[in-house]
């Protein structure tokens, strides 16, 4: 069962953290309907407010490349990139097993 995972991190300018969480929560409602994106988290650190964590897992690294390119995502990215100060990939991982869903939501 070897997927592909993606922590993230997104370092935003300051007081645009909410911003940036509701752009990404646009992207993982838009990850719905793709099959091959199993988790896509959006997350923030209490003690880094200029911080967003997204932690993804896909069928395999190609389906996440594609993702990238679809018109949804796109139009996501040139609305987060005014905001976005840095990236950092914080680790590409090989998921082997446990327990995870594609339905959360709060």
């Amino acid at each position: 069962m070897d997927k592909f995972s993606l922590f993230g991190k997104f370092t935003v300018r300051e007081g645009e953290r909410d911003t940036m969480v509701n752009i990404l929560l646009e992207a993982a409602e838009s990850m719905k309907n793709l099959d091959d994106c199993e988790i896509y988290l959006v997350n923030i650190s209490e003690s880094e407010p200029n911080s967003v964590y997204v932690y993804e897992v896909w069928s395999n690294e190609n389906a996440h490349q594609a993702s990238l390119t679809l018109e949804a995502t796109q139009t996501l990215i040139r609305q987060a990139k005014p905001i976005i100060t840095g990236m950092d990939r914080i680790s590409t991982l090989k998921t082997k097993g446990g327990k995870g869903t594609s339905s959360i939501s709060y």
